[in-house]
């Protein structure tokens, strides 16, 4: 009896079974054919809308930006050499890298052993000359006094011979007495040539002692001169490079022992395109007096330093391309002779035109704008500028259109698109910070060594506010994180 109600319960299942497989096989046939049926049907065509970011042209009166690089050097800068070689043996305090000096500071002093004892040689030899100088103009005095006695000597015998000759011829005298007189005149005569000789001879030997005396005057300059060169004195107020020197070290003759810096008066040379030159020439093919922001960057905190173009380079440079510009910097502490800086130059105002991103120019030099039917249109326009990301245009004939700001190679001249308006820009990205996130920001600030006393002040006070710059605080992050 069990085993026939098992066969029986075991026979119905099976038939459950079997009925449930069916069923699933027609449910699966028909969707099956009600799909194919459906794709045989023809859908009707729709026209593809593209998204697209717009900005109105304003017409303005912009002043380019010419952005370039430079690194910043100083106007005055002295190579501190010592001329007479020898030991050190005093330094001054500030004779150290990054020493601050004034002028007039003695900084190096070398051992003056050698050079004094040339002095006290040269001021021997000096009163020595001057002794001969007195020696010779006394033999001079002395030999003129002989040329006067053996003058009147002369004079004498002269007299003494006309007498005789009177007295022959009154029939007194004789021929002897004649012939005594003549050898008498004739032997004072080579007396007087021999004293003028003598006199010759003292005043060569004047001229060559004054001679003398002027040499050894020079020689004592000389030496005077070395014994000054024993000490290094700062000419001007600055800031010592490359010190390399210590108390008790020897120094050679005419080696560099250090560099002196005047920070007051800092230029930066930067290099610019041919074409951004012909930008900064006026109508005469000169320089332009264009006022320039050399800026540091500083862990957000940008140092901007102000300064004015002064000059151009006198060739262009082997190997180099463009020109070079110095322009001169305003007093400033914050920047340093070897400081790579981003300049920026304000070139002059230019009318009717309007700043858009250089993404919305194709390279034709066509933009697309924004029709009544919101479909694009394609535009030629006049790139004047260009500065980084973005274009100068003209803006006369397209004022009040909206361009698209970002060209991409779907878009084009009669598609539909659905306009997105950006909000206009004013202020910089703002963010807030927890007060774990600023406490992190501060204390990396503050233990920061190498920051300007004066950008660390201005980033410290940027924190402190409830809201701070969204790129300040993605350049502290990624130094912090890095």
């Amino acid at each position: 009896m069990r085993f026939l109600e098992r066969s029986l319960m075991g026979l119905f299942l099976w038939a459950i079974t079997l009925g449930l497989l069916a069923w699933a096989g027609t449910t699966i046939g028909n969707a099956v054919q009600e799909s194919i049926a459906q794709e045989d049907r023809a859908r009707p065509a729709r026209e593809r809308v593209f998204a697209v970011n717009l900005q109105t042209i304003e017409p303005q009166t912009i002043a380019p930006v010419l952005t370039a690089y430079g690194e910043v050097h100083s106007r005055r800068t002295l190579d501190l050499r010592v001329t007479e070689g020898g030991r050190v043996v005093a330094l001054d305090a500030a004779f150290e890298e990054g020493g601050v000096v004034t002028a007039g500071t003695e900084l190096v002093r070398v051992d003056p052993f050698d050079a004094d004892a040339n002095l006290a040689r040269a001021r021997t030899d000096l009163r020595e000359a001057e002794a001969e100088e007195r020696d010779a103009l006394l033999a001079l005095e002395l030999a003129d006094d002989e040329v006067l006695a053996a003058r009147s000597q002369l004079a004498l015998r002269t007299r003494a011979l006309e007498r005789q000759r009177d007295l022959k011829a009154r029939g007194v005298g004789t021929d002897a007495a004649i012939e005594t007189a003549e050898l008498a005149e004739q032997a004072a005569r080579q007396t007087l040539l021999g004293s003028r000789q003598t006199v010759a001879a003292a005043q060569a030997r004047v001229d060559q002692s004054a001679i003398d005396l002027e040499r050894q005057r020079i020689l004592l300059d000389e030496a005077a001169r070395r014994v000054s060169e024993t000490v290094i004195t700062a000419p001007f107020d600055g800031t010592l490079s490359d010190v390399s020197l210590v108390v008790g070290g020897v120094v050679a003759e005419n080696e560099l022992v250090a560099q002196l810096v005047d920070p007051t008066q800092l230029e930066v040379a930067f290099r610019v395109s041919t074409a951004q030159y012909t930008m900064l020439l006026t109508e005469t093919g000169g320089l332009i007096d264009a006022p320039i922001e050399a800026v540091l960057d500083a862990f957000g905190a940008d140092i901007r330093i102000t300064g004015r173009i002064s000059r151009e380079s006198a060739a262009v440079g082997d190997g180099q391309t463009g020109r070079q510009i110095f322009a001169e910097l305003d007093p400033n502490t914050a920047l340093r002779p070897g400081d790579f800086v981003t300049i920026r130059v304000r070139e002059p105002e230019v009318e009717d035109v309007a700043l858009i991103p250089a993404a919305a120019v194709s390279g034709a030099g066509n933009v697309l704008i924004l029709t009544d039917d919101d479909r694009l249109e394609e535009r030629a326009v006049t790139v004047m500028r260009q500065q980084g990301d973005e274009v100068l245009i003209e803006a006369a004939t397209l004022a009040g259109r909206e361009v698209v700001t970002a060209r991409t190679p779907l878009l084009g001249a009669g598609l539909k698109v659905r306009p997105s308006r950006a909000e206009s820009a004013g202020s910089p990205e703002m963010v807030q910070l927890t007060n774990e996130r600023r406490a992190r920001l501060v204390a990396f600030v503050e233990a920061n060594e190498r920051m300007p006393a004066s950008a660390k002040e201005r980033l410290l006070a940027q924190l402190q506010q409830d809201a701070v710059p969204a790129r300040i605080v993605m350049r502290l992050e990624g130094r912090l994180d890095g």
